[in-house]
């Protein structure tokens, strides 16, 4: 960057040229096998995360190792990893002063060099059952990763639904802004949610179910059918996307 602006300031190159070289520049590539976006983070408020599923192991390493070797590298996300690929991207990966936080159960890692700080605000993450949990901790880590508090609770959904008043009555105390609600089979508590609060929900419906609800398919169009207004709805099983729009949400408020 320093040396684009320098020939820009000897009249070396014009304003237009200045401009497209630093689009450029923001664009890592590591040996044609990917394009890392570097400047996503000041661009859109969240770093660009890497999709594990499909990759060669052999590109996973590569992408990872070459990142860290980048300018100033930011923590890294690696979503939808098995815990086969992590334990041995663990053994192969050389990166000293690094530390590799694993969620089995979210199956996603997060490589940080630094700890943030989550003093953004507050977000509220419930399902419906626990059979959700796995898509509600990805979302939870994402948020945090973001910069804000996650509250958590977990299995409160329909079925009993006794158990979800006291849980959405201690979120609101707490000062949530954005409530993610992850449901499977019938996806009904992102309407239920919806009706009692004045905050923004975010509905993720997942794949858990059988016969007409097998794959998440019935979840995910009860909550765009939702009468109760003000529900967003991601992708089934993307609590990566739920929570990178209650960070944005909170950020933009």
């Amino acid at each position: 960057m320093r040396e684009i602006l320098e020939k820009l300031i000897n009249e070396e190159i014009s304003i237009e040229e200045c401009e497209r070289l630093l689009k450029a520049d923001t664009i890592l590539e590591f040996d044609e096998v990917a394009k890392f976006d570097k400047s996503r983070s000041s661009r859109t408020g969240f770093p660009e995360a890497v999709f594990s599923p499909s990759k060669d192991y052999g590109d996973l390493l590569l992408i990872i190792n070459n990142y860290f070797t980048s300018e100033n590298p930011e923590n890294l996300i690696v979503t939808k990893l098995s815990s086969e690929r992590y334990e041995k991207l663990a053994d192969d990966l050389d990166l000293e002063g690094f530390e590799l936080d694993y969620n089995k159960r979210a199956q996603i890692l997060v490589i940080r060099n630094r700890e943030v700080p989550k003093t953004l605000g507050k977000v509220g993450i419930i399902t419906a059952g626990t059979s959700d949990i796995n898509i509600a901790e990805e979302a939870r880590v994402i948020v945090e990763e973001g910069g804000c508090e996650a509250i958590t609770s977990y299995d409160i959904g329909v079925a009993g639904i006794h158990r979800l008043f006291p849980q959405i009555a201690h979120m609101i105390k707490e000062g949530v802004e954005v409530l993610i609600v992850c449901a499977g089979m019938e996806g009904a508590l992102p309407s239920v949610v919806a009706g009692l609060v004045d905050i923004p929900v975010i509905g993720v419906p997942t794949s858990v179910g059988y016969g007409v609800g097998e794959g998440g398919v019935v979840a995910l169009n009860a909550m765009l059918q939702s009468c109760a207004p003000g529900i967003a709805v991601v992708n089934i099983d993307n609590g990566f996307g739920a929570g990178v729009f209650a960070l944005t949400i909170i950020k933009g408020r």
